[in-house]
């Protein structure tokens, strides 16, 4: 029986027909219910999906029209198509409807894996110095005469973009080196653009060694070399929006007659020196300048223990879940920040070996690190139960008394869920703020602010997420959002067929990566941060070899803005790396573009397709499109109700073939790029190519929408409407009075939700674990 709240609903949508009204609840009952359930929960043996969805009224009433019932479709007149797609909209088939019935609620929310990296590492770090880029690039270079890096033989210091030089037989340039013998000491900080796994690579036929984030220990050790090896590598795990010490040393020694050699000499070897990395999921490259810094930092923690995936059931990271696998994971993750916290104690807590305050002093670190773990002052009985009665149980060992303590602390529900508190307070602002923005536990500007009481006012809220704005963590998580907004964040290796398009190769697709990562950071680090550039831009970054493959014009390696196809490209849709990611192997694919277009960019809502299949090979259809290939494989009518959104907005880009390239012949026939999409107030919109196309995002109302939510819930991971049912409408309005600046969204979207106390379910888990 459908819910009488729903039936509410339907007077709005009862129009006229002669002299009777039709009503929307009866037409349902009479026409659609025996597929789709009395509400909409769908029917076993018939179409057994819920009818839930995204579209409006009027598209609705559109498709009802035109496809419904599929035994007959149109026979179903328009006044009736009103009435029903009114009713089914309000009782159960709208966001709005579905959380009436089941209202969203703030979640009990664990840290996530990378919040739980993040933590670890700052929690460890806050007791270290740190330094920051403050936008400087490259290395800070050191030239010696001879091996010895004695301050006495240094005769050059400058700033190298990156290292990637080959001196011949010669001395650098500049250098006034006096000797045929001489050496190089490169030193600052490299950023992590992504988590994961980098393998460094040194490429010389002299003596080098690296250091990468531990300044005792060389990740590259070939300062004794023997054997003919010119290529040296060492890989490390590293966190996304941090930046970790690096040292290269370079020795180029001096080369002449040998006595083993009979009196001949040696040939000298160049001087040759680079130094490259491999990103995760990229190819070998040397490190752009972009990503060094000439300043150094201290050592950082970085738990490197795997952890199972988060839940991104909803479209966004949750920490919601726990399972068997998890808490192995975090306690693995224990055991590890523990012993590196033991190895390093005396470095971390400012004490000595003998010293004779050494164990006063262990036991006030420990108080304050579990403090800063559980991100606000303890109370006293806190103050026993996680480190009091650990110093009083091993009074002489301090080291066990720690190991004790750092075991509870850090298995303990207060440092592994965000707000375990009961009661809002200005600390669980700050706790909110810096997990919102920065995936990490607050910074001490952000305690001190909540000590004093100065998080109390939305203003005072502002200008600390503006301050937190300037971390590289914010522009790590921002980044990390646009590109799950455009869907590249977890696509996998990026192949297409070579005899079809000869070098797109692993190295060049490395560089289409740079090339869309150089383009988001620029957008986002500009002053306006101006979401509608994300449509309108007419220029992507490219070096040579991207603009040699694609038809522009660049000299040399750097990244520079360069206008592709102009009047034909417009924005990051049309963006080649975007393109090639979206498309087979050897052809285009206009329902992968069309899917994303219309979940990722205009937030609609599809159904998985209720059987798989493989795509018309195009040898099949020789003469054929592909624009004609996939309308003839989507034609039946249980394909229409996603395809007809799908196919439209695919066909807007077919201009731009498997690798992104412009094409305006496919099978020796035009290239049909016109597409159509029917909005939500049931107007039809036609696009000739993806320009016209990107001009009718950037007025999109439902483009922005689905931006202002996806952004939300990135930064929040929690359902918007939790936060009340205007919350949609306020942010997107927020949006368009600030033009747009995706900054000033994000800090928009903290304001929102710092007010909100917390969730019963959170008030009950606290007080569950209260004492353990």
């Amino acid at each position: 029986m459908v819910r009488f709240a729903s039936l509410l609903v339907v007077a709005v949508f009862t129009p006229v027909v002669g002299f009777a009204q039709v009503s929307g609840d009866k037409l349902y009952a009479a026409k659609c219910a025996k597929c789709h359930g009395t509400e909409g929960q769908g029917v076993a043996t018939q179409y057994d999906q819920p009818l839930t969805g995204e579209r409006s009224v009027p598209q609705l009433a559109k498709y009802i029209a035109k496809s419904m019932p599929p035994e007959d479709p149109g026979s179903v007149k328009a006044p009736e198509a009103e009435a029903i797609a009114g009713f089914l909209h309000g009782a159960f088939y709208s966001k709005e409807a579905r959380e009436r019935n089941k209202p969203p609620r703030v979640e009990l929310s664990r840290l996530t894996v990378n919040q739980y990296r993040q933590t670890l590492g700052d929690l460890v770090g806050s007791f270290r110095w740190k330094n920051h880029p403050e936008g400087k690039t490259g290395l800070k270079g050191e030239y010696f005469t001879g091996r010895n890096f004695t301050n006495d033989k240094r005769s050059l210091e400058r700033n190298d973009g990156q290292v990637d030089f080959d001196f011949g037989t010669e001395v650098p340039k500049d250098s006034k080196i006096s000797a045929p013998d001489f050496s190089i000491r490169w030193s600052g900080m490299v950023a992590a653009p992504t988590t994961g796994d980098y393998d460094f690579v040194i490429r010389t036929d002299h003596a080098c060694r690296l250091w990468v984030n531990d300044d005792r220990k060389p990740l590259i050790d070939a300062w004794v070399k023997s054997g003919t090896d010119t290529e040296f590598q060492g890989s490390i795990f590293l966190v996304a929006g941090r930046h970790y010490l690096l040292r290269l040393e370079f020795s180029k020694a001096k080369q002449g007659v040998n006595d083993n050699n009979k009196g001949k000499p040696i040939p000298v070897k160049p001087a040759r020196i680079s130094l490259a990395w491999k990103p995760p999921g990229q190819a070998a490259t040397v490190i752009p300048a972009r990503h060094l810094a000439p300043v150094t930092t201290a050592e950082q923690f970085i738990s490197s223990v795997p952890f199972p995936p988060d839940d991104r059931s909803l479209g966004w990271e949750r920490g919601t879940t726990v399972s068997r696998e998890w808490d192995e994971a975090v306690t693995e993750g224990t055991l590890q920040a523990t012993a590196y916290i033991l190895k390093n104690l005396d470095d971390l807590a400012k004490v000595k070996p003998g010293q004779a305050d050494r164990a006063a002093k262990i036991k006030a670190f420990v108080l304050t690190l579990t403090e800063r773990a559980f991100r606000r002052p303890l109370s006293d009985a806190e103050k026993r139960i996680f480190v009091e009665r650990h110093f009083d149980a091993v009074k002489d060992e301090p080291e066990a008394a720690v190991k004790r303590a750092l075991l509870l602390v850090l298995k303990s529900p207060r440092f592994l869920y965000r707000e375990p508190a009961g009661t809002p307070s200005g600390h669980a602002v700050a706790s909110r703020l810096s997990y919102m923005l920065l995936d990490s536990m607050p910074d001490e500007g952000l305690l001190r602010a909540a000590a004093e009481g100065r998080l109390a006012k939305p203003e005072q809220v502002r200008a600390e997420a503006e301050r937190m704005l300037k971390d590289p963590r914010a522009e790590a998580k921002l980044m990390g959002f646009l590109n799950h907004w455009l869907g590249m964040e977890h696509h996998g290796e990026l192949s297409k067929n070579p005899e079809r398009f000869p070098g797109f190769d692993p190295a060049l697709v490395s560089d289409l990566q740079s090339s869309l990562d150089i383009q988001l950071r620029t957008l986002l680090r500009s002053p306006t941060a101006d979401y509608r550039r994300l449509f309108t831009s007419d220029e992507f970054y490219l070096n040579a070899k991207l603009a040699k493959f694609y038809g522009a014009e660049v000299n040399g390696p750097e990244f520079v803005p360069t206008k592709l196809d102009p009047g034909i490209r417009a924005g990051v849709i049309t963006h080649p790396y975007v393109l090639a990611m979206f498309a087979y192997n050897a052809e285009s694919s206009p329902i992968h573009r069309g899917v994303f277009l219309t979940r990722g960019i205009l937030g609609q809502t599809l159904k998985p397709p209720s059987e798989a299949f493989t795509p018309l090979p195009a040898a099949l259809h020789p003469k054929l499109t592909t624009r004609e290939r996939t309308d003839l494989q989507t034609s039946p009518r249980n394909c229409q109700s996603c395809h007809a959104i799908i196919n439209p907005l695919g066909f807007t880009l077919e201009q731009f073939d498997a690798v992104g390239k412009f094409r305006e012949q496919e099978r020796d026939k035009p290239v049909n790029a016109t597409g159509s999409y029917v909005t939500r107030t049931g107007d039809t919109a036609t696009f000739r190519g993806p320009v016209e196309f990107s001009k009718f995002l950037v007025d999109s109302p439902e483009a922005v929408d689905s931006f202002t939510q996806k952004l939300f819930h990135h930064l929040v991971q929690q359902p918007l409407r939790a936060y009340g049912t205007s919350t949609q409408a306020d942010l997107s309005l927020a949006f368009k009075n600030a033009d747009y600046n995706i900054r000033k969204l994000a800090v928009e979207c903290l304001l929102k939700t710092v007010t909100i106390p917390p969730t019963a379910g959170v008030q009950a888990a606290s007080r569950k674990n209260e004492g353990s």
